[in-house]
């Protein structure tokens, strides 16, 4: 008895009769005919099964997301398992079906098996890497943000050290490399890594001079990896190479105050600044309390669905904790006033990378970044030792915040201040 004779002959017909009918069936009556060809003709028909679950999942019902998500791309992934390995559109089919899977799996606080997932992308991603002859590794960025958010550091190190070596010879690619860079010195900084970060940060700032050099990234790009660059020299107690650096920032905005950038550029500089800005204020933010920590130097497109959300809800307790302290710190600043500082901080910056992307973008975080430094100069009067350093970095925060916002003559009064507070001398003013 052949296979097909095993399946109800009725089936079959209705399902080829709704497939060839000329109309365009709904994407349940697809599946359902699709899951019958496919034990007739798994070859032909399980790749297209594959595709049908996928179109149900996401959109297959008025209200959009369908309610069984995660069980439709858990049956995608079967489905596409179940394809003969030497069909040779299996890798790409099976890596697609994961990859909707896993974020599945992230969404419902699964990350184990997410990650589980991650792996098998991975393989799927050497094996073909190997096949084509090239270095470059689909699926080695994503696997390195799930280590990393696992807290798997070393491993998310190591993983995007290969991913930055694969694409460093292929040059700049329009901000791309500097992109990759940044997130490697992260996963270095991380992993506590500290020299080899800092060494990819500076190749940051040589590749992103050199394209804004040639007009092909925003100079304030170049201005914000400069600023990050002389924050992790401090961090490291590198000073006087600090302040050379910040003059260098120094200088580039001034010729933005002066000229603008010479391209429009859209969003991509704001975007880019709060990849930064959020990778800077890393060293002193506390994960969320049970949850994973997004990889820093990462925009949150990669960031795991669950990883996200933690993260961005959590400027609702954020903003509890500020509001409850404030009245504190106003009755004990000895006690309190540098802690509201910090929370502050990290309200600011988990608000700016919510915001970035939306159109009220510089409306819902320009009064934050005011009291961000409303805050540090009170705690700079009260406390100079603790709180001109704090004024200087509140300062130069937002000076990063104006230039992404297209103020550069606001950005530079700030960044002009800060570095008096940090007793290093700017050139007067024109």
């Amino acid at each position: 008895m052949s296979h097909s004779e095993k399946i109800d002959q009725d089936d079959i017909l209705r399902a080829r009769s709704l497939l060839l009918a000329g109309t365009h069936p709904a994407p349940r009556e697809q599946v359902d005919a699709y899951r019958v060809l496919a034990q007739v003709s798994p070859a032909a028909y399980l790749p297209l099964l594959v595709r049908a679950l996928h179109s149900l999942s996401y959109g297959g019902t008025r209200r959009g997301k369908h309610p069984a998500s995660l069980a439709l791309s858990e049956e995608a992934v079967a489905a596409a398992r179940a394809i003969d390995p030497a069909e040779p559109s299996r890798g790409d089919v099976l890596y697609d079906a994961l990859d909707t899977c896993q974020r599945e799996l992230y969404e419902a606080d699964r990350p184990t098996e997410g990650l589980a997932l991650r792996a098998e992308m991975l393989a799927i991603g050497r094996a073909q890497a190997a096949r084509s002859e090239t270095a470059e590794v689909r699926g080695l960025h994503t696997w390195a943000a799930g280590l990393s958010e696992a807290g798997r550091y070393a491993e998310a190190a190591d993983a995007l050290t290969e991913w930055a070596e694969a694409a460093l010879p292929f040059g700049p690619r329009n901000g791309e490399l500097a992109r990759t860079l940044l997130a490697w010195s992260a996963a270095l900084d991380d992993a506590g890594r500290s020299e080899e970060a800092l060494a990819a940060c500076e190749r940051v700032v040589a590749v992103e001079a050199a394209e804004a050099a040639n007009d092909r990234v925003p100079m304030t790009c170049h201005l914000f990896a400069l600023v990050r660059y002389a924050q992790m020299l401090d961090i490291r107690g590198r000073g006087r190479r600090a302040a050379a650096v910040r003059q260098e920032a120094l200088a580039l905005l001034t010729e933005l105050a002066t000229t603008g950038e010479r391209t429009h550029w859209g969003n991509y500089p704001a975007e880019y600044w709060a990849v930064l800005l959020s990778f800077a204020c890393a060293e002193t933010e506390r994960p969320a309390p049970g949850g994973p920590r997004p990889p820093t130097g990462a925009a949150p497109m990669p960031w795991s669905p669950d990883g996200r959300k933690r993260f961005l809800d959590s400027r609702t307790a954020l903003r509890e904790e500020v509001d409850a302290l404030t009245p504190r710190a106003a009755e004990d600043p000895d006690r309190h006033l540098a802690e509201l500082v910090r929370l502050h901080r990290a309200l600011t910056v988990r608000s700016a990378v919510y915001w970035v992307q939306r159109t009220l973008f510089k409306t819902r975080v320009r009064s934050l970044f005011d009291e961000g430094v409303a805050l540090a100069r009170r705690l700079s009067h009260h406390d100079p030792a603790t709180g001109t350093p704090a004024l200087a970095r509140a300062l130069i925060d937002r000076a990063t915040f104006h230039t992404a916002a297209a103020e550069p003559a606001p950005a530079l009064a700030d960044f002009r201040e800060a570095l008096t507070h940090l007793a290093e001398p700017a050139p007067p003013a024109r």
